[in-house]
């Protein structure tokens, strides 16, 4: 996938580098404003819950 964008980006190496840069930014951009904030609700992290039984899992540090 990745030599197929490389050889359709046009330019000599350095405009490809640019470009490759840009469209890098782009995809993270797209991806932190549209598909995370979109996929945020249907994730469990939000709901985490310790109970007692949880806890006597965790060793304690003695001293």
């Amino acid at each position: 996938m990745y030599a197929w964008i490389w050889r359709h980006l046009p330019g000599p190496v350095p405009v490809r580098v640019l470009i490759a840069l840009l469209l890098l930014v782009a995809v993270v951009a797209l991806l932190f404003t549209v598909v995370f904030p979109w996929l945020d609700p249907f994730l469990p992290f939000n709901k985490v819950t310790v109970t007692a039984s949880m806890a006597r899992l965790v060793p304690v540090p003695v001293g």
